[in-house]
Formats: C-alpha cells, sequence, structure tokens
C-alpha cells in the first residue's frame, strides 16, 4: 500500500529526515512515535506531497509521488495536527467546498459529504458554524474531510492532540473504525494510544529509523528475558532457592511476604521455563497463586530505544523481517 524508500529532508546543514525507509500494508494502523523534533511532521508533510524530499521516494498503491503528484494525493486523506478549518463555514458547507477542491463530481458531493458526516458522528452537527464546536468536534471535521473521497491512505498527525480524555477516547474510537477500508498512519505523542490502537509502531528519533514492529516484539527485542511475577504459598527463601535451581532462569528476587504467601519476581530466558517454574514450585506440595509475565510499556521501550531517559544516543534495533532496513539502524 504504501513504501518509504530512504527519504531524507535537508533544510540547509541540518538534516531533518535520514534516509528513513519504511512500509504499511492495506488496512493497518501504523503508529508513527518519536520525540520533538524528531522528524514525524516532516516525514508526513513528504508521504502527503505537502513538502518534497531532498532525497528518496514515496510510492502508493504502486504509484510513484515524484512521477505522478496528482494522482497519489488523490489517494491520501491527510488531516494535519491544525485541522485546515474555515471557522465562519457550517460544517455541510465547508465539507461541500472540501469536495469541490478535491474535484468530486458535483453530482456525487452530497452523498459523498453525507457519508463523511455519518461516519465522523457529525450528523447532528452538520449546520453548526465551525467556530462555535469545541475542540473535539473540530478534529471530527478535519478527519470528516481527510476521508470525504474514500482515499486508502490516511495521515493523521496528532488527532487527538488537546482534547479531554472523552474526546481522546471518541476520536480513538473513530480512528479504529476507519481500520480495515484505509490504511491509516497516527502520528501521537500519547504512547497508550499507540499501544491500544495500532497494530505496528515505527520510531524514529534524530531523523531516523529506529525500529518498526508489533509493540509485543518491540518488548522482546528491548527485553530479550521474559519478567515474571511469581506468588506462591511458601517460605520466600525456600521457593528463591527452588526457582534458582533451574536452568533458564537468570534472577530470582524476593519482592516480599504477606499473610504465608511470597512473591517474587524472576527473568527467564525461555517461555518453557513458565512451566517449569509452576512444576518446581507444585511438585514441592506449595500453593501456587499467581504465575504472569511483566510487560514493559510502550513509555519504556519508547525511552529504551530513543534513549531519552538518560539523554543518550539511539539504541538501534534492527527491523522486523521483511522490513527494510535504513542507515539509521545496525
Amino acid at each position: 500500500m504504501l513504501e518509504v524508500q530512504n527519504l531524507s529532508k535537508s533544510y540547509g546543514p541540518k538534516l531533518a529526515v535520514d534516509n528513513l525507509s519504511f512500509s504499511a500494508r492495506k488496512g493497518e494502523i501504523l503508529g508513527f512515535l518519536g520525540p520533538n523534533g524528531a522528524g514525524k511532521t516532516t516525514t508526513m508533510r513528504m508521504i502527503t506531497g505537502y513538502l518534497p524530499p531532498s532525497h528518496g521516494q514515496v510510492v502508493v498503491e504502486g504509484i510513484a509521488l515524484r512521477e505522478s503528484p496528482i494522482e497519489v494525493k488523490r489517494r491520501i486523506g491527510y488531516l494535519p495536527e491544525l485541522p485546515p478549518l474555515y471557522p465562519e463555514l457550517s460544517v455541510r458547507d465547508y465539507l461541500l467546498f472540501v469536495a469541490r477542491l478535491k474535484k468530486i463530481p458535483s453530482a456525487q458531493r452530497q452523498p459523498a459529504v453525507d457519508r463523511a458526516l455519518e461516519r465522523a458522528a457529525l450528523g447532528e452537527q452538520r449546520q453548526r458554524i465551525i467556530g462555535r464546536l469545541s475542540k473535539g468536534y473540530r478534529q471530527r471535521v478535519g478527519i470528516a474531510q481527510a476521508i470525504l473521497n474514500e482515499p486508502p491512505l490516511l495521515i493523521l498527525d496528532e488527532p487527538t492532540a488537546g482534547l479531554d480524555p472523552r474526546q481522546i477516547l471518541e476520536t480513538r474510537n473513530l480512528v479504529r473504525s476507519l481500520a480495515g477500508e484505509h490504511t491509516i498512519i497516527l502520528s501521537t505523542h500519547i504512547l497508550a494510544e499507540a499501544a491500544t490502537t495500532c497494530e505496528r509502531v515505527i520510531i524514529i528519533n534524530q531523523g531516523r529509523l529506529v525500529a518498526v514492529d508489533t509493540p509485543e516484539n518491540l518488548t522482546h527485542r528491548v527485553k530479550p528475558t521474559d519478567t515474571l511475577q511469581v506468588e506462591v504459598s511458601a517460605p520466600a527463601e525456600a521457593a528463591a532457592a527452588a526457582l534458582r535451581a533451574l536452568p533458564d532462569l537468570t534472577a530470582v528476587e524476593v519482592l516480599g511476604q504477606h499473610q504465608g504467601a511470597s512473591r517474587l519476581q524472576v527473568e527467564a530466558r525461555t517461555l518453557a521455563a513458565r512451566e517449569a517454574i509452576a512444576r518446581a514450585l507444585v511438585g514441592a506440595g506449595w500453593g501456587l497463586r499467581e504465575l504472569r509475565p511483566v510487560e514493559l510499556t510502550l513509555e519504556q521501550i519508547f525511552l529504551s530505544l530513543t534513549g531519552a531517559a538518560a539523554g543518550a544516543p539511539n539504541v538501534p534495533v534492527a527491523a522486523a523481517p521483511g522490513e527494510p532496513q535504513s542507515e539509521g539502524e545496525v
């Protein structure tokens, strides 16, 4: 669906985007993450044709942006961080205006507007003046203009920025509802949003690709061992000694005791270690109350990969199998 090939952008001596390559599959939601100034917005503007790249190519549905810019732009719906709205127009009139700009045939404009209003849950707001709408509804109008001509690719730059918690949830659900029919590139600073909404995430730092993968796979690539928490009806030191005897465990830590139960945290090399832990504890005659994995949050993964926690340089991670690898990776 989308191929970004060795994309770079220079502003004089400053290299804002450095040899960036990735792809997006048809119908998926791909999160686009990075610290402030990492090059996310610049990349999105190059993908949409608003900004020419210094080097590289964007291909949408097999059509190269450089060779056929109008054809590619027809296939892209774009919501900038600040939606391009006219506050003095009603929602309906604004969308009809955008329909003319997008060269939707006159006989199809009103049905296209009605369809976009319905999908963005704006039917009751169609006659309201945009300047009188809440920020959440203005974001919906921005999404409605992006999907007006039913483009196969949607580029959404910070669609929930500045919204309250309820508006964030509503906008997040709206974005999810668009997946499948549209491929969506979603830029966001809200990492929980990326974790719950996106099938895969791209992380860039200092204009370079750091990682492309699912949040789950990134967890194991950042931290190859499996962290488990164990609660067992046994003396803490006895349980710890039994676990330390297992070959696949690299660390065992006692977290505490409460009401006859001990809590421990262990680091395991393989998933098979979970079965070995259960067998060892139950075989010793103790009651196993809990055995659960402790997953890294996307925020922890992000900080680890970008070095943001300590101001360290990038910690590059190779792309997932089948993904292109940029010069920013090792």
